[in-house]
This record gives structure tokens, sequence and C-alpha cells, in this order.
């Protein structure tokens, strides 16, 4: 069942530091973005198999989301998984299975769809880390996620848009990690709106 739509707004800090399971990184600077690494993808496909033996028993389904997923794009080496659950808060239906192959619970969002972020290191070449983002099925974030990523892969002129943003973003200095993030968030809508309005 579809849930109400709940905004992403800008996060304080304050709200970062509670939505952390520890202190939060911080990164009081410039982001530092890579060009786009053909490896990514291969990267992506090692952790989704790795996830899918782990959760054979469970409902789910795996997709490579982010700026890594999309050829031509700038990013963070690292490599942003959407994990579809049936229930996302349900954390002993698929944690355990995911702490075992290293990764850890980093973030969670009860107010915010029940999101979850687990992360792991030390997955191999052409990335640092992996953000496995955790939500339930029929939760709206789970087709924003997918039309901003499919509308950059189609689209050429919102691909070097949204490009043109990350870039310029990440000359400024940030608090955290998030703050880039929320700020990348009215081109982000904007880019939406418009694959959201050609779909009809």
């Amino acid at each position: 069942m579809s849930e109400q739509e709940i905004p992403r707004v800008p996060m304080t800090t304050e709200e970062i530091e509670a939505a952390n399971l520890g202190a939060p990184t911080r990164l009081d600077g410039r982001v530092t973005l890579h060009e786009y690494d053909p490896r990514w993808p291969a990267a992506f496909a090692r952790e989704a198999a790795l996830i899918e033996e782990r959760l054979a028993r469970l409902d789910h389904r795996i997709e490579h989301v982010g700026s890594t997923s999309v050829p031509g794009l700038p990013a963070k080496p690292v490599i942003d998984v959407l994990l579809i659950v049936p229930d996302s808060g349900d954390e002993p239906s698929y944690l355990p299975a995911l702490e075992a192959l290293g990764y850890r619970l980093a973030v969670r969002e009860p107010e915010w769809y029940e999101h979850r972020v687990l992360r792991r290191h030390g997955i191999g070449p052409g990335a640092d880390y992996v953000n496995l983002h955790v939500l339930s099925a029929g939760c709206p974030e789970n087709d924003r996620m997918l039309r901003f990523r499919d509308r950059l892969r189609r689209h050429d002129g919102d691909r070097e848009l949204y490009a043109a943003t990350k870039r310029a973003l990440a000359e400024q200095s940030w608090e955290y990690l998030q703050n880039y993030a929320d700020a990348k968030s009215e081109v982000i809508g904007g880019i939406i709106e418009r694959a959201t309005a050609e779909e009809g």
C-alpha cells in the first residue's frame, strides 16, 4: 500500500546528529567529486549479488541509484543502493543478514518513511564504500529515486544541469555531507517534476 508523500526538507544540525547512530562524520570543507568511473556498475553488481544471497528468503528488490548509477555523471566514489523490503522498520527481518556481510547501520529515520542507511567499506576497486538505503515497498520515495535516475540516464539536458549543479555546490564548504545533499533538493525536485509531467 502506498504511503502519503513526506517531503524531504533540509536537515538541521540537530536532526543530522539525531538520525546518525554515533557521531556523524563532519566534512567541514568541500566535496570531492570524481569523473564517472565505468567500474561503478560492477561494484554495484557485486554488492547486489551478495545481498541477494543473504536475503533470499525475504521478498525484496535491489536497485542501483544515485549518481554512480548514471553514466557520465561526476560523483563521490560511493555506491548508492536502494533495498526495498516489506517493512524497513522491521530491522530484524534484514539487518542481521546484512551485518554478516559487514554492513553496519549508520542512519535511522523513523519519521521519514522508516528510512535506514547501512554502510559497508572495503568493497573493491573504484569505490570507497556502499550506502545501502532501506525503504518499504509502496514508499513514494522509491518511485522518486528511480524516476530521477531514469530521467538522468535518458535526458542529456537534465543530466548536464545536475552535473553542473553538483560541481558548483562541491566548490562550497559544508559542515556535513547531508548539507551538500540538501542543497541539491530544488534542482532534483525540478527534474523529477519534468519527468513526471512527461510520463503523463
